[in-house]
């Protein structure tokens, strides 16, 4: 429905993200359908729909019916869509630079900017899944766990960012070293205790996605917050909260992300109620002597 939420979420939202969302709708068939395309995305899906019936071990109309349920008029547009995504995914400074042409004239660029961040802020709230959103505060709130974050090489500032906020209302968190040695380290010792909070954007970082598949293989609850296009994390992630990117320059933007953050923060507080604000009043008055006024 044009102008709802779920209009909103369908306008941005990959392939991926509805098949993920749609999994408790589905039919039997088509779930064998949706982990086929989820196992070897988005490949899979640029097949026949004869050879991915034939991969999922369904009918040919089953794959009609799965892609129908996603929102589109055929397999045709199905693709396309996936096609699209491919190009997304890759896009860079460069390319995004060369989309925007000659770029927005100086006295318009206030209003330009200004009407940019907050359809991407609109846009990415009225995606936001409501039950994804309180699970992840469940997780965040729950301190019998361990919270470890990390992001790339722009997102790790929301990483530390995020941290900042949790350790004053929580104990058990960290930002973990991004340096190969670190995380080895780290991966020794994650398991089922542990909740591994990933930030990762297009273009999307080998290295942070292989240190979450390897926290996610050895039990740790995995937590990405990610673009429309999602990470290639996404496969492993145990919930997965994306926003819009896109920027009036050709570098993407984080703002939507950090408001995304700050909703967190927000949420752990309410959940952490009573003990989060003693713990956050004696922090202060070990800090109260540092600051000003």
């Amino acid at each position: 429905m044009p102008g709802s939420a779920e209009g909103a979420e369908l306008g941005f939202a990959s392939v991926a993200e509805r098949v993920r969302r749609g999994l408790a709708e589905s039919s039997a068939g088509e779930r064998l359908v949706a982990r086929t395309l989820l196992a070897n995305y988005p490949t899979a899906g640029l097949e026949t729909a004869a050879r991915l019936a034939e991969r999922a071990g369904v009918s040919a109309p089953t794959v009609v019916r799965f892609v129908a349920r996603l929102g589109f008029a055929g397999y045709r547009a199905f693709q396309q869509a996936l096609r699209d995504e491919i190009e997304a995914r890759r896009a860079s400074p460069l390319t995004l630079a060369q989309q925007l042409g000659d770029g927005i004239a100086p006295d318009s660029l206030r209003v330009t900017a200004g009407a940019t961040f907050r359809q991407r802020l609109d846009e990415s709230f009225a995606a936001l899944s409501d039950s994804e959103l309180e699970a992840v505060l469940v997780l965040l709130a729950d301190q019998s766990r361990r919270v470890a974050l990390i992001g790339g090489r722009y997102s790790h500032i929301l990483a530390e960012y995020l941290d900042l906020h949790l350790r004053l209302l929580r104990p058990g968190t960290r930002v973990l070293d991004p340096r190969p040695e670190s995380l080895a380290a780290f991966s020794v010792d994650v398991g089922r205790r542990d909740v591994v909070v990933v930030f990762d954007y297009r273009r999307y970082q080998r290295d942070i996605v292989e240190f979450a598949r390897r926290a996610h293989d050895r039990g740790a609850k995995v937590v990405l917050f990610t673009d429309p296009w999602l990470s290639p994390a996404s496969e492993v992630a145990d919930l997965v909260i994306p926003v819009r990117v896109e920027a009036p320059s050709p570098f993407d933007s984080l703002v939507p992300a950090l408001a995304l953050v700050e909703t967190v923060v927000a949420g752990v507080t309410a959940r952490l109620g009573k003990a989060g604000e003693e713990r956050l009043r004696q922090c202060e008055e070990i800090v109260g002597d540092v600051t000003l006024g």
